[in-house]
């Protein structure tokens, strides 16, 4: 019975597969992972001589479902980080280096939020045609409103930041470029009748990025509170995944630390995201001379799937338009 049966078993396995060198195993084993769709070839066997016995099966199957094994199938349809060696795009094989032979080294696993959002950033980087325009937005106007709006609320202890301005700013932008404000699904665009602001904070487990809901119908002042609740919230590590999904926007701001200009990575299934970094003072021509202004960098990234280049233009033309003159807001 045993002859007849380990060639049914190749036969149902992968006809093209000789009898000969097949791995050990009985019959009931090989019934048991042809029912489980288990390559036996693959299972380490435990038993005498290396025979497969069923808990072999078993622990294989427990370790493909948890994740730490993978099939020979699996690794060639999906390699193994998400695609990171690249073998699933046709590239050549990631560098296999052993570092320790240059220099002393440290190995340090990344923290759970770090390999998270690293495979979603892999993702969209590679799946989204994404563009940015740079543009500088003169805000000499508005930081002077903003420091004398906190003057005015210092008792509050509300502070108002650049940020809550911005979003404000963002929402006025998204209402009339309403495709900023989408997501694709399929060959279909969803407009969303909502304005839900995410804002990138830095926290000392990662980057986490809290959403502001409602954002359209809230004042300055409120956004700046609820953003302080958000950001502490983030911090602490105290975030639910409610406050951190729903965004339609999202705005990355490195405002506080420095730098120029970015590409930010848009954060999918968004099609747009705003980088803000540092203002600083300029000397800008108005006609007749050149006066000092404040000057913010924006950075726009977009999906080039939904969004074409003199849309984008448009959109960050109206933004600088905006921050310039925010009574622009009430139009």
């Amino acid at each position: 019975a045993a002859t007849t049966s380990a060639p049914a078993a190749a036969a149902a396995h992968n006809p093209t597969t000789a009898p000969i060198g097949l791995p050990p195993a009985s019959p009931s084993v090989r019934k048991f992972a042809r029912e489980l769709g288990v390559p036996l070839e693959e299972v380490k066997g435990s038993g005498p001589k290396g025979r497969i016995v069923l808990d072999d099966v078993q622990a294989f199957t427990k370790a493909v479902m948890s994740g730490t094994a993978q099939t020979k199938a699996q690794a060639a349809k999906a390699p193994a980080g998400g695609g990171g060696d690249g073998a699933g795009l046709g590239l050549i094989p990631w560098p296999k280096i052993d570092f320790a032979k240059f220099g002393p080294i440290e190995r340090k696993e990344m923290g759970r939020i770090k390999k998270i959002s690293g495979a979603n950033l892999l993702r969209n980087a590679v799946m989204i045609p994404a563009v940015t325009n740079h543009d500088d937005a003169d805000i000499t106007e508005l930081e002077a409103f903003r420091v004398a709006t906190n003057k005015e609320n210092e008792k509050s202890g509300v502070k108002v930041t650049m940020l809550a301005f911005l979003i404000k700013a963002c929402v006025a932008a998204l209402k009339k470029f309403p495709e900023f404000n989408s997501s694709l699904d399929g060959d279909a665009l969803i407009y969303k009748q909502y304005w839900h602001i995410g804002f990138a904070a830095d926290t000392p487990n990662g980057l986490m990025v809290p959403v502001l809901k409602d954002a359209d119908k809230k004042g300055v002042l409120q956004i700046s509170q609820e953003m302080g609740e958000l950001a502490k919230k983030a911090r602490e590590g105290k975030l639910s995944p409610a406050e951190m999904s729903g965004a339609t926007f999202t705005i990355s701001s490195l405002g506080g630390i420095g730098g120029r200009y970015f590409t930010p990575i848009i954060n999918a299934p968004e099609v747009a995201i705003l980088g803000v970094c540092k203002s600083q003072m300029e000397p800008v021509w108005d006609g007749k001379a050149f006066v000092p202004r404040l000057m913010l960098p924006l950075s726009l990234t977009w999906d080039h799937r939904v969004i074409d280049g003199a849309a984008a233009a448009r959109f960050n033309a109206y933004l600088g338009q905006i921050l310039s003159d925010f009574r622009r807001v009430l139009l």
